[in-house]
């Protein structure tokens, strides 16, 4: 088993290549985002990131965010959600619950409030039904800061939503006037 630290960045790897470059390695995903786990492990040991079939199930199922999902029949995997490379997850409108959260940093947040939630390089704006978890993502790059999303009335109004596999909460954008600033601790 490879130390904690080194799980991490083949982790924060293998989501670079799954969601963004699958090029980098010379793998193709297919047009669901799945890609052969043995096609995989051989051009990821070809571009001097080996990885055996156990570790590669290791960092999927340690993986706190879920970021990962193998296929029922266990020879393919693909990221759930985050992708900016064309898929199609197959993912199904969802009804979400009345509030959902966004987290950011502080430099972000006269840019979300003007101009709403966009996804940027990527297919969805990624939400959370939890203000924990909003402000863990929010951390990650400093002070988090917390949005809070009217889901229900985006929903009302004809906006669909997505949940991934890992419980991330999907939608391709987020007007202005669907956001407001929460405090951490309050929701």
């Amino acid at each position: 088993m490879r130390p904690r630290q080194e799980q991490i960045r083949t982790s924060k790897f293998l989501s670079m290549v799954l969601r963004h470059r699958p090029e980098r390695i010379g793998i193709e995903l297919d047009a669901a985002g799945w890609v052969s786990i043995d096609t995989l492990l051989a051009q990821l040991a070809k571009h001097r990131h080996p990885l055996s079939r156990e570790e590669l199930e290791a960092i999927v199922n340690s993986d706190e965010k879920g970021r990962y999902a193998i296929s029922s029949d266990g020879r393919r995997l693909r990221a759930n959600q985050g992708h900016s490379v064309p898929v199609d997850l197959g993912l199904q409108p969802a009804t979400p619950p009345d509030t959902l959260y966004h987290g950011t940093v502080e430099r972000f947040l006269p840019a979300i409030l003007e101009q709403g939630l966009l996804p940027m390089q990527r297919h969805h704006v990624h939400l959370s039904a939890e203000l924990e978890t909003a402000v863990r993502v929010g951390a990650r790059r400093g002070t988090a800061i917390v949005v809070r999303v009217d889901a229900a009335a985006m929903r009302r109004d004809g906006h669909p939503f997505f949940v991934s596999e890992n419980g991330v909460w999907l939608c391709e954008a987020v007007a202005p006037a669907y956001l407001s600033r929460c405090s951490a601790s309050s929701g």
